[in-house]
């Protein structure tokens, strides 16, 4: 999957040290659920191994090095929630927007998700902005575990629906 500045592709044995370098950042851990900080080599290349086949995962790369990580888990339920992260040197770019986006269109035209959700940590504006500017609705709050933190966070909830133009995607698919 391509934008015009980003590569979204497959995990390969050679990302687990660059997903450590950038994810194991206290800034980055500490805005994500599943990100134990400090992070290692160890445990980066176990999540790697455990993804389940409703997981698609893709690390996000800009002029050939991985900048960050975006992907989305479908749901019992019919609903796909998406997540992300950047790394710190790449924030303010636009990056998490462009990516996201990509794997929520990707997601909704090859995927029976009849909505996407996702969330974000109260005390994360950044990450509130990037939610709303993909076309997300606030639908509430409640609290999540952050493994790097190590308690339960204020956390803020969203969905998008599919729109009838994505229905059409996914019947053409």
């Amino acid at each position: 999957m391509k934008t015009k500045r980003l590569i979204l592709r497959e995990l390969n044995a050679d990302d687990v040290q660059p997903i450590v370098a950038l994810a194991g950042d206290w800034d980055v851990a500490r805005m994500t659920s599943r990100i134990p900080y400090p992070y290692s080599e160890a445990q980066a290349q176990h999540w790697i191994n455990s993804l389940e086949p409703d997981e698609l995962v893709r690390v996000i790369e800009h002029k050939g090095k991985l900048i960050g990580m975006c992907g989305y888990t479908l749901l019992e339920d019919g609903t796909a929630e998406i997540g992300y992260w950047i790394g710190r040197p790449w924030w303010g770019q636009g990056f998490a927007t462009e990516a996201t986006d990509l794997m929520a269109r990707h997601c909704l035209r090859t995927t029976r998700a009849t909505k996407l959700t996702c969330c974000h940590f109260a005390d994360n504006p950044r990450s509130a902005r990037v939610i709303e500017k993909l076309g997300f609705k606030r639908t509430g709050a409640c609290t999540a575990y952050c493994e790097a933190r190590k308690h339960d966070v204020e956390t803020v909830t969203y969905e998008r629906r599919r729109s009838v133009i994505e229905k059409f995607w996914r019947r053409a698919a």
